[in-house]
């Protein structure tokens, strides 16, 4: 309800001064093929995580695990993510990695959890990488002020984030330790145990972090990953004749990335509109064109993953229902 109510409150003040038949026309106008090739940058991003999840999750023996079933799980998931309240996806998609694979629920919890802190750093990274190219290039960024601002407390949070992260991994017996006594003396033995029992598989999903082969490997996928997705941004501003830098593309995918951790609705209706205005809103782009870019580029990026998540589910053998109880109880 929650997630709803800011949904509306977004998608109100999205639209508050715009005209709509304005936003419809300039729809009807965009060149298709470059929104074509922009919508198919964005999809691409979803093979890749699979690819980049395959480098984080390792068997007992430390072998790689096969694609097929780590794509099943990722598109289900984000299909889960679009489709279905309170980010289910995430948990969704570590549900069914150990339905298929030898992997604990929380190590794949885990995981995915490294991965946001990862795609965050590499958000910010980008930021920063944007502002200072069109500094140099003399491109005028309104409010530049308050993108720096931004980047320096996302940093700020990402990093402490990966720091936490490291230290955990790099201290697995202490870090469980720890916990173990911290849970004895405040829980029930059993929810104690529980919950050291938890962490303990935590501690397994961070394990990437200890090899500094596939740290640079998880590093150097997520860099190609949100490169590509910018590019896809990129491209939609050629369909939309929006007159701005590509590199004015990396600013908008990190705040729409950092929109979209608002709770809202599924899909994230709302969100990823609003921030998509208030940051071309920065470039000097009119209101009326800037939403119908948003809307246009969130529909298009909807409808492939959702498409292509529910096919692979009906290839698992499970109902959208089915995945509704799942991510209440994964257990």
């Amino acid at each position: 309800m929650i997630g709803l109510a800011i949904t509306v409150l977004l998608l109100a003040w999205t639209l508050h001064g715009v005209d709509l038949a304005a936003v419809i026309g300039h729809i009807r106008e965009a060149n298709p093929w470059w929104f074509a090739l922009g919508i198919t940058c964005a999809t691409l991003t979803f093979p890749l995580r699979a690819i980049r999840w395959r480098v984080m999750l390792r068997a007992n023996d430390g072998g790689a695990f096969p694609f097929a079933p780590l794509w099943r799980a990722v598109a289900v998931g984000f299909m889960a993510n679009n489709l279905l309240p309170a980010r289910m996806g995430e948990v969704v998609r570590a549900y069914l990695v150990t339905r298929e694979l030898p992997v604990r629920f929380s190590t794949a919890i885990a995981s995915i959890a490294a991965e946001r802190v990862f795609d965050g750093l590499t958000l910010v990274l980008f930021l920063w990488v944007a502002m200072l190219g069109s500094a140099g290039a003399g491109h005028s960024l309104q409010s530049n002020a308050t993108l720096i601002q931004i980047a320096h407390w996302a940093g700020v949070v990402f990093v402490i984030a990966f720091a936490i992260g490291l230290a955990m991994a790099w201290q697995p017996t202490r870090t469980q330790s720890v916990v173990a006594r911290v849970a004895q003396r405040i829980f029930p033995p059993r929810l104690a145990h529980r919950v050291t029992d938890v962490v303990a598989g935590l501690v397994r999903g961070l394990g990437v972090l200890r090899d500094p082969r596939r740290a640079a490997g998880v590093v150097g996928w997520s860099l190609v990953l949100w490169f590509i997705n910018g590019l896809s941004f990129a491209a939609c501003f050629r369909a939309f004749d929006l007159e701005l830098p590509w590199t004015a593309a990396f600013p908008l995918q990190a705040l729409v990335g950092f929109g979209v951790a608002v709770p809202s609705s599924p899909g994230f209706f709302g969100p990823l509109e609003a921030f998509m205005r208030l940051t071309l809103g920065l470039y000097g782009i009119p209101a009326d064109r800037a939403v119908s870019y948003a809307v246009a580029y969130h529909i298009g990026g909807f409808l492939p993953i959702t498409l292509i998540g529910l096919y692979e589910l009906s290839r698992s053998r499970l109902r959208l229902g089915a995945l509704r109880r799942v991510a209440a109880d994964p257990k």
